[in-house]
């Protein structure tokens, strides 16, 4: 088997295509589109966050001490990808994508309405990487859209179309291979006879 050596890099994928919302004071709210994102803790139930230190979400953060991330469908990649690209300096990113701000209740930051799923963080320390600063946040709240409940009241999050990020370029989640423990998880039915 052929393979090459390259010189070290960001190469973990795909991640989670999120947008993060923000607001600081009677500012008006702002979106940045944000692919190094991830969970670091269940208990307390923690997340992460790295936004180069330049962006004009960075400071909003950091003064503010909260956010919200927004899990993104495919009728939201447009609006993705344009708040990953705008700077929210000159641009009203709700405004101009036709989003929603959504009052959270555990921060001050609106959450996205038209995300299936909105996570109210609050940030508990800030590393300073080198071009990214990483913002550990506990979730002190989540938001849920109700058309993505079943009859039993299950939260069907797979099927909303949820999107990540690969290399550059966006994917939808498509076929389900498997359900966590599958590969330990004892046979049930009779064995066949010989």
């Amino acid at each position: 088997m052929a393979k090459q050596h390259w010189k070290p890099g960001n190469m973990l994928y795909p991640l989670p295509a999120v947008m993060v919302s923000c607001q600081r004071g009677e500012e008006r709210p702002n979106i940045i589109t944000v692919a190094w994102a991830g969970t670091v803790c269940s208990d307390p139930v923690m997340l992460s966050i790295s936004v180069r230190k330049e962006r004009y979400s960075h400071d909003i953060i950091k003064e503010t001490g909260e956010f919200v991330v927004n899990l993104v469908t495919r009728e939201l990649v447009y609006a993705t990808d344009f708040c990953g690209v705008r700077s929210g300096r000159d641009v009203d990113k709700f405004g101009e994508m036709k989003l929603t701000p959504l009052a959270m209740q555990q921060v001050s930051a609106p959450g996205i309405a038209e995300s299936p799923l909105n996570i109210e963080c609050r940030v508990t320390e800030v590393k300073e990487l080198g071009s990214h600063d990483m913002f550990l946040a506990r979730a002190v709240g989540v938001t849920v859209d109700e058309k993505y409940m079943d009859a039993s009241g299950k939260f069907c999050l797979n099927q909303s179309g949820l999107v990540t990020y690969s290399h550059g370029e966006y994917f939808e989640l498509g076929e389900k291979l498997g359900k966590f423990g599958y590969s330990v998880r004892k046979k049930t039915g009779r064995k066949k006879r010989r």
